[in-house]
């Protein structure tokens, strides 16, 4: 039998072969560039904690910093607002509203659509001369001339936020539609027995039961924005155009690897980036409990 037991480690070493290639190794190899000078070449020198120390004062990477807060805080509050909208619509007791598999299936569509579509379209809608949002906006009377939306540094963000919702929402909407879907109807009836309205059964009954839902949405939500990369690539030059605007932390470190060679310093970056994530997380998450537990002593 422990000769039997040893044929178990063949079926298993396929995933660690692979797991340790292309996931441990890469890690691994990105800590020791970020303490050299790698530019792609052979012969890099280590730096120590140069590329760290420049990291933090480096003015290009704060403002793609806060661009990247921007962009994402703009698009969460939203998301979250427009799916906790209607599930409050589709959960409520007294509408009774019908067809949710089909609007699931339907505010979840964009979610499918590849980046790269979704870049090319939004382009050619926002486009300055012949885009649709312009001729609609001006055919209505809302605006005189013709906006160029994605060459100002405010509407350019504000676009992108949009188009990101747009993309998004439908995925949120889903999880939290299934985390109400697992609340019991008994609490809303007695709610609506005790007199209670819309806004009260959503904000004393559905909200603190859907704390742990939203709190996976929001730290999900903060990880993929934090790495917000495809979309400011794709619809702008590649450098963050206008003014740098769109230059998200992501676009940042691509740019410093693949079109200045600075593999050392994005190396430096992305390890940043990923000490910036798990702040953020930690705090998100310990901050939400924390209130949780103090309410619990409250009562």
């Amino acid at each position: 039998m422990k000769k039997l037991d040893r044929y178990g480690y063949l079926f298993i070493a396929p995933f660690w072969v692979v797991f340790l290639t292309f996931s441990i190794y890469p890690v691994l190899l990105t800590l020791y560039y970020s303490f050299t000078n790698y530019t792609g070449s052979p012969g890099e020198e280590v730096v120590g904690f140069a590329n760290y120390t420049r990291l933090l004062t480096d003015t290009y990477f704060i403002e793609a910093f806060f661009n990247t807060i921007k962009i994402w805080g703009i698009n969460f509050v939203l998301q979250i607002g427009l799916a906790l909208l209607l599930a409050l619509i589709f959960s409520d007791l007294r509408l009774k509203l019908k067809g949710l598999s089909f609007f699931r299936s339907f505010f979840y569509l964009p979610n499918l659509i590849t980046i790269s579509s979704v870049a090319l379209l939004f382009g050619i809608l926002l486009d300055w001369q012949h885009g649709s949002l312009n001729m609609v906006l001006m055919k209505i009377g809302l605006i005189s001339d013709p906006i160029n939306w994605l060459a100002e540094p405010v509407t350019a963000q504000l676009s992108v936020s949009l188009i990101l919702t747009w993309m998004w929402f439908g995925h949120s909407f889903i999880i939290v539609m299934a985390g109400v879907s697992g609340i019991s109807t008994d609490y809303f009836e007695a709610a609506h027995i005790d007199g209670a309205n819309r806004w009260q059964m959503f904000t004393k009954v559905t909200l603190p039961l859907l704390k742990p839902i939203l709190l996976y949405i929001m730290i999900t939500s903060l990880i993929g924005g934090l790495q917000l990369f495809d979309l400011p690539m794709l619809i702008t030059d590649g450098i963050g155009s206008p003014d740098g605007s769109l230059n998200t932390m992501v676009l940042y470190l691509y740019n410093q690897a693949f079109k200045y060679n600075n593999y050392g310093y994005a190396s430096a970056v992305a390890y940043g980036l990923f000490l910036i994530t798990l702040i953020f997380s930690a705090v998100v998450f310990k901050g939400m409990f924390r209130k949780e537990r103090a309410t619990q002593k409250g009562a």
